[in-house]
């Protein structure tokens, strides 16, 4: 088989898997446009014959989606900070302080990313209420978040330290600096750009965080957009255009702002694999 051949095989080929990943976010946007009976349709439409764009003012107003908008900005927003905030120093010294505790420690690091929230929500629900944090709800469910996007933020910094020579921060020594100074002046700068895009995709990821939301924040105003989708969920009837509405007006900000922010994205987790 000649190169061309092959390299046109493999494009196909991504091209046919994009397409069928991408295929039911297509669906969300064509349902939200279609009319009630259009849904029911058989065979389906999948171009819908009506555009109906009226019924995204609609399920804002009705649903009062700036509200739930709103507590999924101050949860992810707080997520994001802890999780920087704690999970940096953190990634920091597993890349420059290796020995086998720190190899153990790594590991118990890689395997808390394994464990489901599902799994998890119980005793953290049971440990929360024993300490008072589910009387602060957002707050609560913050710190269960943080806690399980930690291994993830940690792994990425990691790698985008490890990039950098740590020849640097010896040379900072030598001039007098300490090693929180090397850090703060030398490593921290440098490694800006894989901190800022892993911190993203953490903000990403808690913007749609639902079973921690779910379990802890009870009052309504409080909780955010993904609990709100569940609240369409009712036993006699489901509304699939309104559901896909409020699916659409809730997704397309994080949609948007991955398409732009993509090759910031993929050049800061390809940061750790040269050096």
């Amino acid at each position: 088989m000649s190169a061309t051949r092959h390299t046109r095989l493999l494009l196909f080929a991504a091209i046919l898997l994009g397409a069928i990943y991408l295929f039911p976010l297509y669906w969300m946007y064509a349902t939200a446009l279609k009319s009630g009976s259009e849904i029911f349709a058989y065979p389906p439409t999948f171009i819908p014959r009506g555009l109906d764009f009226g019924i995204f003012a609609e399920v804002w107003a009705t649903r009062d989606m700036g509200r739930f908008i709103w507590n999924s900005l101050v949860i992810a927003t707080g997520s994001m900070a802890l999780v920087a905030l704690l999970g940096t120093g953190c990634a920091y010294v597993l890349a420059r302080y290796r020995n086998v505790w720190i190899d153990i420690a790594l590991f118990l690091v890689l395997m808390l990313q394994v464990l489901p929230a599902s799994l998890m929500i119980t005793p953290i629900f049971v440990g929360f209420s024993a300490l008072g944090l589910l009387d602060f709800p957002r707050f609560a469910v913050m710190l269960a978040f943080t806690a399980k996007a930690m291994p993830f933020f940690v792994i990425l910094v990691r790698a985008t330290f490890m990039s950098i020579p740590a020849e640097l921060e010896e040379a900072a020594l030598v001039d007098g600096n300490s090693r929180i100074g090397a850090f703060a002046l030398i490593a921290l700068p440098l490694a800006r750009n894989g901190i800022l895009v892993s911190a993203i995709l953490i903000f990403m990821q808690a913007f749609g965080e639902f079973v921690y939301s779910k379990s802890m924040i009870q009052d309504v105003t409080l909780q955010p957009a993904s609990v709100g989708l569940n609240g369409f969920m009712g036993p006699n009837t489901v509304e699939w255009n309104k559901i896909m509405a409020y699916a659409t007006i809730y997704v397309t900000p994080i949609l948007a702002a991955f398409v732009l922010l993509q090759q910031r994205i993929v050049s800061g987790l390809t940061s750790g694999a040269l050096k």
